[in-house]
């Protein structure tokens, strides 16, 4: 008798676990796509509280589950630094776009360009920044970075003045989709800022509205104008 039905309560209990692992999977999308920002491992654990105790190898299987689902779709699921989030491909941002009443965000190359430096040499004084770029820095692109949490102040220099100094956020990494900063590609492969802006959603401002169009790391008399 034993024998007839052992090889059945593995089966069993596979199939029990396939229906529970289903189960947390569409709570985990439920999750995902309610949700405006990343949601943490943590937050998606609490989310499937009533499926029972889940581990983090059951977590993990689920998410792996639910990014192969999507692995053919204009969707994908990825991780950042603040979690897990749903975001439309890069080769359909165009198509997004042209079907939104609104225009998307521009951000000058000044602003960018800012932007690039702090990520890249962080922590960062703004005297440091100008010393880069060869030109001053307005405190409107240091205003708007700060309120699009894309870059806080971390600390202070040890020097007379005690400046500030800049790091960016994970608000920053969120947006660009990156898990850690180590994710960044080589500067010296960055061909155009361009990229970093639709990386990020946005859309890169003309000359004509910048006050510094080119991107510029020579000594120039000009200041940035336009905080955008």
């Amino acid at each position: 008798m034993n024998d007839v039905t052992s090889p059945e309560a593995p089966q069993a209990a596979t199939e029990i676990e396939a229906d529970t692992l289903g189960a947390i999977e569409l709570a985990i999308e439920a999750v995902l796509f309610a949700a405006a920002e990343p949601v943490a491992p943590r937050d998606l654990k609490a989310a499937c509280e009533d499926l029972g105790e889940i581990d983090q190898p059951t977590l993990d299987q689920a998410i792996g589950r639910l990014q192969e689902r999507y692995a053919d779709r204009a969707i994908e699921l990825v991780r950042t630094a603040g979690g897990y989030r749903f975001r439309v491909r890069a080769r359909f941002s165009a198509t997004v776009q042209a079907a939104q009443p609104e225009r998307p965000a521009r951000l000058s190359r000044a602003l960018l360009e800012t932007l690039a430096i702090i990520a890249y040499r962080q922590p960062v004084t703004r005297a440091e920044i100008e010393a880069v770029r060869g030109v001053a820095v307005s405190s409107g692109i240091m205003r708007t970075l700060q309120e699009r949490e894309w870059v806080r102040v971390v600390g202070h220099k040890e020097v007379p003045g005690r400046p500030a100094l800049f790091a960016t956020t994970r608000t920053f990494l969120d947006d660009l989709g990156l898990k850690r900063l180590e994710e960044l590609p080589p500067l010296d492969a960055i061909r155009d800022l361009a990229d970093v802006a639709s990386d990020a959603g946005f859309t890169l401002a003309p000359p004509e509205d910048d006050a510094n169009g080119q991107l510029r790391l020579e000594p120039a008399p000009d200041s940035d104008d336009d905080p955008r």
